[in-house]
């Protein structure tokens, strides 16, 4: 992926890692538009940043999603980087029978909505230079958090996706996926603060350093990533699990 002169749109772009991003994106050189659902975050991420850019959608929403593919190629034709960063997490009790609206609007918004977008703007992305796909999973992908299991479950389902839509799209666009270990952000409550958690503009600069290899890694795994990415294939899978779950 180019790290400058791209058009660059971030779903999720109001708060946390997608705010981040847009704002490291932007200050190296690309037009960047951010999407969410609160047009006062959107207008706080883009304030004062020419050629930063906010449009409001609801990634669960199919229609919403269709008619915002056409009206954002039709003001921004050069568009050619997608990053699905919107996501929620929260924590669930599955031990017991409960109500299932958390895990339903997980799935909507963490698998759907990254299938859903992909799918209304693959056909544009196709046709333009240098296009890339970044979807953005989770280290918890790979080793589960027992309290956020639907969460978990989504991040591990969009990793398979983006692995068979790396080789689907092969030749026409980039597919890269960008698995962030816990950082310091809004995402559940008290994670800004929670100690050993990655300070969130480490962690984006140790991102925007791992975008600008050449070539881009297929999966931007910053080191704290890593211990989690790597614990099946380095033998310590179930000491990684019970650290993480404190068991």
């Amino acid at each position: 992926m180019k790290t400058s002169g791209n058009t660059i749109l971030v779903t999720g772009g109001g708060t946390g890692i997608g705010r981040a991003l847009a704002h490291a994106w932007h200050d190296a050189g690309n037009v960047v538009i951010v999407t969410g659902r609160t047009l006062a975050s959107l207008e706080e991420t883009v304030a004062g940043r020419e050629g930063l850019h906010a449009m409001v959608l609801d990634v669960t929403d199919p229609a919403a999603i269709a008619a915002f593919a056409a009206q954002v190629v039709a003001r921004f034709p050069a568009l050619n980087v997608l990053v699905n960063n919107a996501g929620i997490m929260r924590y669930e009790e599955i031990g017991t029978a409960r109500d299932l609206g958390d895990a339903q609007a997980m799935i909507t918004t963490n698998l759907l909505g990254p299938i859903r977008m992909t799918d209304a703007l693959v056909d544009h992305l196709a046709g333009q230079a240098d296009a890339a796909i970044v979807n953005v999973s989770s280290g918890l992908a790979f080793v589960p958090l027992v309290i956020a299991p639907t969460y978990n479950a989504t991040k591990a389902a969009l990793h398979s996706y983006t692995q068979s839509l790396r080789v689907a799209l092969a030749g026409k666009v980039e597919v890269i996926e960008l698995a962030p270990p816990g950082v310091q952000t809004d995402i559940t409550p008290g994670q800004a603060t929670r100690e050993g958690y990655l300070p969130l503009a480490t962690y984006i600069a140790q991102t925007m350093d791992l975008f600008a290899q050449v070539p881009t890694p297929a999966e931007v795994c910053v080191p704290n990533t890593l211990f989690l990415r790597n614990a099946e294939r380095e033998g310590r899978y179930e000491q990684t699990f019970a650290m993480l779950n404190r068991l």
